[in-house]
C-alpha cells in the first residue's frame, strides 16, 4: 500500500468529530493512530489520544501521555488546562467516546467494499473466524482482532481499514439498551448476522424483547440480513433489501437433519431453493453446527456455489474460545468454562463435555443462574431436564437458588453449597479422581478460584516475558526510523522462545505492518490465535503449500526450483497475483538467487502473472561487526543494485529490505523501504550503534528451591562426582535441566543463579531436570525463587555462544508467564 488511509491532519480530524472548540500548537501535526490507554502507547509522533471517561478517567493520564511523546488529545470540556502542553493540539468535545466512534466512522465512510457485522449472544467470534477460513481465497478480509466487539473495540477495529482489504468482518457485542445503534453508525453493515439469542448480559435488559429489539439494530440499512426467526420471537427484522433465513421450519435455508459420521464429522442435510443440499463438518457438538449452518448460510447469500460451500465448510479448523480443557489433579480433567452461565450455553458446555472420552463419570459444578429471578422455579426446572438427559452422575452446586430447588436434582449425587468460599473450606473433604469435571459459573462466584485448586500444577519453572518492555523496544526502534520506513518483525522459533502468538499480538496491537516466521506451521498458529498482519514464511516447503495457501501467509522464494513449484500449485488451484518474497544472495551464501540470476528470474516473473513480488530482501551477514564494515557497504550496494534492476524490469514498485536489528542501528542507509526487528524486541540489541538505545530486558528465566542440603567438605555433587567440595557445604537443588533448556556447560560453576538478590555458583553437572547451587552463608528455603537468567547476553558470553541459542533453547515444557510491568 502507497498510502496509509488513516494519515490524517490534525485539521481533518478536528473537522471528522464533534469538536466544540480547539488548541492547536502543530497545525503541520498528522495522525495515524488512536490510542487511549497511556500503557500502551505507540507511534507516538503520530499518535492521538482519546481521554476516556470509564472506570478510569482517561484525562489523568494526560500528563504521562504528553511525557511520553503524544502532541494530540481529544478531550472533553472542562477537563483539562491545554496552556500546561504547550506543544500539544488539543481537540475539545463534549464527549469523548462519542467522538472516537464518529471518527472511526467517518474512516470507515472511505471504503465501499462489503462490510459484514456480526451480532448475537454466543457464536460472534466463532462465525467471524469460520468467515475468514471460508472467504479467504477469494478476499483480503480485514476483521475485528480477537472479540474486539465493544463500545471502543469496534472503532479501533475500524480504524485498521485499508485499501489492502476488499472485505470487513466486524464483531458487534452489545450489554445494555442503547448501545447497538452507536455499533451500527460506526460499522453501517452491507450484510447483517444474528448468530442467536440466548441469556448472555440479560441482567443488562428488563425483557428478552428488549435484548432482541437492541440487537436487531444492527441490521437497520443493511442490504442483507442472515437470521434465525426461532431466536426472534415473533419481532420482525428492519427493512432491508434481502432476507435470508435459517433453521428447522419453512426458511430460506430449511435444515432437514443431522448425521454423525464418526467422533469427528457431522453431516448437515437442508433444503436451499427447492434442492436438497448437504455439508460435512468437522465438528459434532451442538454449537458448532449452529454456527456452521450460520456460515453457510452466509456463503449462499453471498452467490457461492453449494460445490464451493462443500469444500470448505470441510476443512474447517476450530476457534481457540474461552472454554478450555486442563489437565487436572488425581487424573481428572477440567473442563472450563467458568465466564458466564446461562441456559444455553449450559446446554453447549454438557454437549462438549460428553465428547470427552477420557473419563467414565463426569462431574458439573455449577453456580446460580443470573437473570433467572422472575421465573427462577421454572429455569432450574430446566436445568434439571438438561441433567437428565446428560450423562452426568455428579453434581456440585454453588449458590442459595440451587440449593433451595436440590430436590429437582435428587436423581445425582448432589453436594450443594450456599457460596463459593463454603466449597473452599469444604475442598480438603471432597475426592475427585479420574473424572472429568465441567466448571459453569456465572462471573460473581469466582470460579478462577476452584479452577486453580482443581487444575493440576504446572512445572515449576517459568520464563516470565515482560510485554511492556517488548513493547518499549519496538518504539525505541521506531525512533530511528523515518515515517516511510516499514517494520516487519521477527517472531520465528517461537518469538525466540518468548511465545508467537502473545508477542504476535502485542506487536499487531502496535501496528507493525509485516510479521516474518521460519516455518507454515508458525503461520498457522499465529492465524488461528487471530494474527491478521500479513505475515512472510521463510523456508516454506513444498509439502506445506496447500497449508500455506490457505491460511494466507506468503512465502520467501529463494531459488527457481521453489518458485516453479510454488507456481505450479498456485495454477492448480487458479491463483492470481499471489503474494511472493524473493530472497537475493549478496554475500550470506546461505540462500537465495545470485546476481547472475537477475536477468533469467525477471524474464520468467514477466511471463507469469500468478504471482506478485510483494518484496525483494537480502540478509546482512555482520552487520554488528565493525571489522567487517567493508563487506558490509558492499552487500548494500550489491542488493540496491540487484533491486533496482529487477524492479526497472518488473514495472511496478517492490518493498526493499535488508537491514536486520544491528543494521537498524548501525546502517541507516540500509533502512530503504522496511525493516526487520528480531532479538532487539527483546532488550538485545547492538552496543556498535550509532547511538545507544535505552532498551529493556524482556525476558527472565526463573526456578524454585526443591530443597537444601548440608554437604561435607570432601563430598561430590551430581553426576560424575564433578563436583568436589572443598569446604562443608549448603547445596540447594533447583527445578531446572538441561532438558529445560539450561545448557550443560553451565554446570560446575560456569553459570550462576540469584536467590534473594545473591549470585551463587552452579555445583556439579547440570542434571536433566535439576541443577544444584552453593547457598552457603545464605538465608535461603525449600520454596524460594530463583533466577536462572536475565541478562542473556552476559550468560551466553560465560560459555562462547550467543543470545539467540540461549533463548531458543529453552523447552516447551517451561511455562511462558505474559505481564505488563
Amino acid at each position: 500500500m502507497d498510502i496509509d488511509e488513516r494519515f490524517y491532519s490534525i485539521q481533518q480530524i478536528s473537522a471528522m468529530i464533534p469538536t466544540v472548540s480547539s488548541f492547536i500548537a502543530d497545525e503541520a501535526a498528522t495522525v495515524t493512530t488512536l490510542l487511549y490507554d497511556s500503557r500502551k502507547l505507540s507511534d507516538t509522533v503520530h499518535g492521538l489520544f482519546f481521554a476516556l471517561e470509564g472506570r478510569r478517567d482517561g484525562h489523568v493520564y494526560i500528563s504521562d501521555a504528553y511525557n511520553q511523546g503524544i502532541r494530540n488529545f481529544v478531550v472533553a470540556e472542562d477537563k483539562i488546562e491545554p496552556y500546561a502542553f504547550p506543544k500539544a493540539n488539543f481537540l475539545i468535545v463534549q464527549n469523548t467516546l462519542e467522538a472516537l466512534q464518529t471518527l472511526a466512522a467517518r474512516h470507515r465512510d472511505r471504503f465501499t467494499f462489503p462490510v459484514i457485522g456480526v451480532t448475537g449472544s454466543n457464536g460472534k467470534t466463532v462465525v467471524k473466524e469460520w468467515l475468514v477460513q471460508l472467504l479467504s481465497p477469494d478476499y483480503q478480509i480485514a476483521r475485528s482482532p480477537k472479540s474486539y466487539n465493544s463500545q471502543i473495540g469496534v472503532a479501533l477495529s475500524l480504524w485498521q481499514l485499508d485499501r489492502t482489504a476488499d472485505l470487513a468482518i466486524i464483531e458487534a457485542g452489545i450489554s445494555r439498551p442503547g448501545e447497538m445503534a452507536a455499533l451500527q453508525r460506526m460499522i453501517r453493515p452491507d450484510i447483517a448476522i444474528l448468530t442467536n439469542i440466548g441469556p448472555a448480559h440479560e441482567e443488562g435488559f428488563t425483557s428478552i424483547d428488549e435484548k432482541i429489539s437492541e440487537k436487531l439494530k444492527l441490521f437497520e440499512g443493511a442490504k442483507t440480513a442472515i437470521f434465525s426467526p426461532e431466536y426472534l420471537r415473533g419481532m420482525l427484522v428492519p427493512t432491508t433489501a434481502r432476507q435470508l433465513t435459517w433453521g428447522m421450519n419453512d426458511e430460506s435455508l430449511r435444515i432437514t437433519g443431522y448425521r454423525l459420521l464418526d467422533e469427528t464429522r457431522c453431516q448437515i442435510h437442508a433444503q436451499y431453493l427447492g434442492e436438497e443440499i448437504t455439508v460435512i463438518i468437522p465438528f459434532t457438538d451442538a454449537a458448532a453446527r449452529e454456527n456452521a449452518i450460520c456460515c453457510w448460510a452466509v456463503m449462499l447469500a453471498m452467490g457461492y456455489s453449494q460445490k464451493a460451500v462443500t469444500e470448505r465448510m470441510a476443512l474447517l479448523q476450530p476457534v481457540e474460545m474461552r472454554l478450555e480443557m486442563k489437565k487436572g489433579i488425581n487424573q481428572c480433567t477440567v473442563v472450563d468454562d467458568s465466564y458466564s452461565n446461562d441456559l444455553a450455553s449450559l446446554a453447549i458446555a454438557l454437549d462438549f463435555l460428553q465428547q470427552q472420552q477420557q473419563h467414565a463419570q463426569l462431574t458439573l459444578v455449577l453456580s446460580d443462574i443470573p437473570g433467572a429471578t422472575a421465573h427462577e422455579e421454572d429455569m432450574y426446572e430446566r436445568v434439571s431436564n438438561l441433567l437428565k438427559n446428560s450423562k452426568i452422575s455428579r453434581l456440585i452446586t454453588i449458590g442459595p437458588s440451587l440449593s433451595k430447588y436440590a430436590a429437582k436434582f435428587a436423581f445425582l449425587k448432589h453436594e450443594a453449597f450456599p457460596d463459593t468460599e463454603s466449597f473452599l473450606a469444604a475442598f480438603p473433604s471432597l475426592t475427585f479422581q479420574d473424572e472429568a469435571i465441567l466448571l459453569k459459573g456465572a462471573r460473581k462466584y469466582t470460579f478462577e478460584r476452584i479452577s486453580r485448586l482443581l487444575t493440576a500444577k504446572s512445572h515449576d519453572t517459568v520464563l516470565e516475558i515482560n510485554l511492556s518492555a517488548v513493547e518499549h523496544n519496538l518504539n525505541q526502534y521506531k525512533t530511528l526510523l523515518p515515517p516511510s520506513v516499514k517494520m516487519m518483525a521477527m517472531v520465528k522459533a517461537f518469538s525466540y522462545g518468548s511465545g508467537s502468538f502473545e508477542v504476535a499480538n502485542l506487536l499487531q496491537f502496535n501496528n507493525v505492518d509485516y510479521l516474518a516466521v521460519a516455518y507454515v506451521d508458525e503461520g498457522v498458529e499465529l492465524r488461528k490465535g487471530g494474527i491478521q498482519l500479513p505475515i512472510m514464511v521463510m523456508s516454506p516447503r513444498p509439502a506445506s503449500f496447500d497449508a500455506l495457501l490457505a491460511y494466507r501467509l506468503e512465502p520467501e522464494i529463494y531459488s527457481f526450483a521453489i518458485l516453479e513449484e510454488f507456481v505450479g500449485v498456485l495454477n492448480e488451484k487458479n491463483f492470481f497475483a499471489y503474494p511472493i518474497h524473493l530472497k537475493l544472495d549478496t554475500g550470506m551464501h546461505r540462500l537465495g538467487f545470485s546476481p547472475k540470476d537477475i536477468n533469467l528470474l525477471a524474464r520468467y516473473l514477466l511471463q507469469t502473472t500468478t504471482v506478485k513480488v510483494q518484496s525483494v530482501f537480502s540478509h546482512l551477514a555482520a552487520a554488528g561487526n565493525s571489522e567487517h564494515d567493508a563487506f558490509t557497504e558492499t552487500q548494500i550496494a550489491t542488493f540496491k543494485q540487484f533491486a533496482e534492476q529487477l524492479t526497472a524490469t518488473l514495472g511496478y514498485p517492490v518493498i526493499r529490505h535488508i537491514a536486520n536489528t544491528a543494521g537498524i542501528q548501525r546502517w541507516p542507509q540500509s533502512h530503504l523501504d522496511m525493516v526487520r526487528l528480531g532479538i532487539g524486541l527483546y532488550g538485545i540489541g547492538e552496543n556498535q550503534g550509532r547511538q545507544d538505545l535505552p532498551l529493556q530486558s524482556a525476558s527472565s528465566l526463573k526456578a524454585t528451591v526443591i530443597q537444601i542440603r548440608q554437604v561435607p567438605a570432601g563430598e561430590s555433587v551430581g553426576y560424575g562426582r564433578r563436583g568436589i567440595l572443598t569446604r562443608d557445604s549448603a547445596i540447594a537443588t533447583v527445578s531446572i535441566g538441561y532438558a529445560d533448556g539450561y545448557d550443560r556447560r553451565f554446570g560446575n560453576g560456569v553459570g550462576q543463579m540469584v536467590i534473594a538478590g545473591t549470585t551463587v555458583p552452579t555445583v556439579g553437572d547440570v542434571c536433566m531436570d535439576m541443577t544444584m547451587v552453593d547457598v552457603s552463608g545464605l538465608q535461603v528455603r525449600e520454596g524460594d525463587e530463583v533466577t536462572v537468567f536475565g541478562d542473556v547476553e552476559k550468560l551466553a558470553k560465560t560459555i562462547n555462544t550467543i543470545p539467540y541459542e540461549l533463548l531458543t533453547g529453552i523447552s516447551q515444557r517451561v511455562k511462558r508467564v505474559y505481564y505488563y510491568g
